[in-house]
C-alpha cells in the first residue's frame, strides 16, 4: 500500500510555504477527482496538503459593487443554495446544480474542479459566460486572472507550481439579462456533459444590449462563440440564430470520445445553441 504524508495547513499563507517548499505535492480538498487518479496510479504523490482545514476558505460573499467572491474550498452544491447566486447569478447556479448527483456536489469544491480543468464540466462555460475570473496566491503574491485565460485546455490550466486557486471572482450582473445552461447528455443525467451551452441576453425595445454564448465539454477548454461584438445592437431574429448556431459548430474543436465522435458533438453543438439563445429571446420578450 502506498503511503503519503498528509500535512493540514490552517491557513492560506501556511498551505502556500508548503507548496513552495517541497516537491511532489498534490493539493486535495473534496477529493472527487484526485483520489480517482490516485487508486489508477496516474498520481503517486508523497505528499498531500488537505486544505479543509483553512479558515474562511469557503467563504461566499456578494455586494453590487464588486459582484460575487468564492472561496475556493466552497462547494458545488454551497454555489448552487447560496440565495445570493440563485438571485443575482442564475446561470452559474443551474450549472452547479447539474454536476454529477447531490453526493459530489456535496463534496467537489469549485476551486478543485476549476483548477483539474476537466473539459467535461458544467461550472466553466456559465463561468466563462459571466466574465469570471481566478484569484490565484502564493507565499509572495496574490494574481487575478480571468478564467477563460486560466484555462488553456484539456487538464491544463496556467496555475505555477506554488500557486493556490483561493477564490473566484464574478463581476456584478447585468440587469433584466435573461440566461440559460443546457446539458447534453449520452447516459444518464448525472453523467458528465457530453456537451453544455451557456447564454446570456439582455433585451430592450426588441434589440440586443448584450449576449453572450459559450459552449463547454466539447473542446479542451470552453469557447465562446457569440458575444457583444457579434450581436449588440441588432434584433436576434430566428434567422440569425441559426446562422450563430451554424457558425459555432464551426468554431468549435471537438473532442473524439465515448460521449460522441467530432462529426456528432458539431451537430450538437449547432442544436443547443440555437435552443439557448431562442429560449433566452423568449424569455426577455415575455
Amino acid at each position: 500500500m502506498r503511503r503519503f504524508e498528509i500535512l493540514e495547513p490552517k491557513s492560506i499563507q501556511e498551505a502556500c510555504g508548503i507548496l513552495a517548499e517541497k516537491e511532489d505535492v498534490k493539493l486535495i480538498a473534496g477529493g472527487t477527482a484526485l483520489l480517482i487518479l490516485i487508486k489508477q496510479g496516474i498520481f503517486l504523490p508523497k505528499t498531500l496538503v488537505n486544505l479543509k482545514k483553512i479558515k474562511g476558505g469557503s467563504e461566499i460573499t456578494y455586494s453590487p459593487a464588486d459582484g460575487l467572491r468564492v472561496g475556493g474550498l466552497a462547494s458545488i452544491y454551497d454555489i448552487e443554495s447560496t440565495p445570493v447566486v440563485r438571485q443575482h447569478y442564475p446561470l452559474l447556479a443551474q450549472a452547479c446544480h447539474v454536476v454529477a448527483n447531490i453526493r459530489i456536489r456535496n463534496m467537489a469544491t469549485i476551486g478543485g474542479n476549476l483548477a483539474h480543468a476537466d473539459y467535461q464540466s458544467d461550472p466553466p462555460a456559465a463561468l466563462v459566460a459571466l466574465g469570471a475570473s481566478v484569484e490565484l496566491t502564493n507565499r509572495n503574491r496574490v494574481r487575478k486572472v480571468k478564467l477563460a485565460d486560466f484555462l488553456i485546455g484539456s487538464y491544463e490550466t496556467s496555475l505555477e507550481p506554488d500557486e493556490l486557486l483561493t477564490a473566484l471572482l464574478v463581476p456584478p450582473p447585468s440587469p433584466d439579462t435573461r440566461c440559460t445552461y443546457i446539458k447534453f447528455t449520452t447516459r444518464s443525467s448525472e453523467d458528465r456533459p457530453c456537451a453544455g451551452v451557456a447564454a446570456l441576453v439582455r433585451y430592450s425595445n426588441s434589440i440586443c444590449e448584450e449576449a453572450r454564448v459559450v459552449v463547454g465539454a466539447v473542446s479542451p477548454a470552453p469557447v465562446v462563440v457569440a458575444d457583444q461584438d457579434r450581436v449588440n445592437g441588432i434584433k436576434l431574429t430566428s434567422d440569425l440564430i441559426r446562422e450563430i448556431a451554424q457558425e459555432a459548430g464551426e468554431l468549435v474543436d471537438p473532442i473524439d470520445d465515448l460521449r460522441g465522435t467530432v462529426d456528432y458533438k458539431r451537430q450538437l453543438v449547432k442544436v443547443l445553441v440555437r435552443r439557448a439563445l431562442t429560449g433566452c429571446v423568449a424569455e426577455a420578450a415575455a
